[in-house]
């Protein structure tokens, strides 16, 4: 699958085959033929800030090598006139923003255009990125039946997906980017707690949630992680050694997962080697305490999440939430405040043994168990939504509660052409590190 590449786009515009007027007409046309991709679109400033770009690098006034380039942004994102949804009809009423969030104003400094706002599952809480309210984007896969996109940045990975920008903005608490990364094709990069100034971003779980770039390469990646922090160029190169891999067993043994996610990363791995890269199987012994103590006790970010909206809940707006929504914010009521205190004194104790444990190498593992699932069924039945949500995001979950960050790369398809994907995760805080090793992969492939 081939997308459309930042990095690309930003050649041609250097070369004069493009220009930024151009690049934000089209993106709209492509934008107002979808559906369920958008929740608003930014249309006549978009056109005007390109039409200002134009001019700029007319003149040789470039503010970088992204000026003038659309992108698109989850709607959990703060933009100065627009009201944030979150994908939710309770926020219907709330005022519009009164300024940019930090990482919006952050990427326009460097020119970059926010084209509108995408998408997702309401209140970023769901793995498979559905929404009965603004409707539910999907990929135009050649399968018997639509797919799910992935969430809960499901518009932000599906506007790339269809061609419509090259790249976009989403947050990720469980899973939200790398997930739709994986279902999609795509390249998704989800960062540690701290790596962003999340000021202007709302929430779902604050010590889980962090933000994150969606699109089709790394070296994309690389460009909007220096982007969101006001830097004119990415910090991390391409790693100058072959990098060390370090892939759980007991993950690649799992029963549920799908042979063809689990043979297409094997043969990745295998390619990898070829190009010196050295590669451990071998059991991963942070993760192992990881999964049991989320199997015992519960995710921990589901209890932050219900802490958040448990007025909404207790309110008559209960009845404008999606159901399926409301099943896991209910559920998390389970999670008491004993299991609570011993999650949090895990995480810490976890994160910092993960570091040690891998010793510098990089954990891979899937992104996913499985491939995207049809949508269909998944519309009225909670009790299946819920069962695949959950495995969908069981493997993301386990790198979120270490606040490892985390590249998802594609690693080929099943035999029905759908993408599946390989996570390749840091210990918290090497976001440049794992960048270089991302890098390195891409070229070795």
């Amino acid at each position: 699958m081939h997308f459309p590449s930042l990095t690309a786009i930003a050649s041609d515009l250097l070369r004069g085959e493009t220009d930024p007027v151009r690049l934000v007409e089209e993106a709209l046309v492509r934008a107002r033929s979808s559906s369920g991709i958008f929740i608003e679109l930014f249309a006549e400033k978009a056109i005007s800030e390109a039409e200002a770009a134009r001019e700029r690098r007319a003149s040789g006034r470039a503010r970088s090598r992204l000026d003038g380039i659309p992108i698109a942004w989850k709607d959990l994102f703060d933009i100065a006139g627009s009201r944030t949804t979150a994908g939710s009809l309770t926020r219907s009423d709330v005022p519009v923003a009164a300024a940019d969030a930090a990482v919006v104003a952050a990427s326009r400094r460097l020119g970059l255009i926010a084209l509108g706002k995408t998408n997702l599952s309401e209140f970023a809480f769901s793995g498979l990125g559905m929404n009965p309210h603004f409707g539910t984007p999907t990929a135009d896969f050649s399968v018997d039946e639509p797919r799910v996109p992935g969430g809960s940045s499901s518009g932000s990975a599906i506007a790339i997906q269809r061609g419509i920008v090259a790249a976009a903005i989403g947050t990720d608490t469980a899973g939200s980017v790398r997930v739709p990364a994986a279902f999609n094709g795509l390249v998704g990069f989800k960062t540690s707690h701290r790596r962003y100034d999340k000021a202007g971003v709302f929430p779902l779980a604050d010590t889980f949630d962090s933000i994150g770039p969606l699109a089709a390469t790394v070296a994309d990646c690389a460009w909007l992680d220096a982007a969101l922090r006001a830097e004119v160029e990415p910090t991390a190169a391409t790693a100058a050694d072959a990098p060390h891999f370090a892939a759980d067993t007991a993950l690649l043994d799992d029963p549920d997962l799908e042979s063809a996610v689990r043979a297409n990363l094997v043969a990745q791995l295998d390619r990898l080697a070829a190009r010196g890269a050295r590669v451990d199987f071998r059991p991963i012994e942070f993760l192992a305490r990881t999964r049991e103590a989320i199997r015992q006790h519960g995710w921990l970010g589901a209890a932050e999440a219900l802490a958040l909206h448990r007025d909404a809940l207790a309110s008559t707006k209960r009845e404008q939430i999606d159901p399926c929504v409301v099943a896991r914010l209910e559920a998390a009521r389970s999670i008491g405040d004993d299991s609570q205190a011993l999650l949090r004194a895990l995480r810490r104790q976890l994160v910092g043994e993960a570091a040690d444990e891998l010793g510098g190498a990089t954990l891979v593992m899937p992104t996913v168990k499985h491939v995207a699932p049809p949508l269909g069924p998944l519309r009225d039945d909670i009790a299946l939504f819920t069962r695949t949500n959950l495995a969908t995001l069981s493997l993301t979950m386990l790198c979120s509660f270490l606040d490892m960050p985390g590249l998802a790369i594609p690693s080929g398809q099943d035999p029905q052409g759908l993408p599946t994907s390989v996570l390749y995760s840091r210990p918290s805080g090497e976001e440049d590190e794992l960048l270089s090793v991302g890098l390195w992969i891409e070229a070795a492939l």
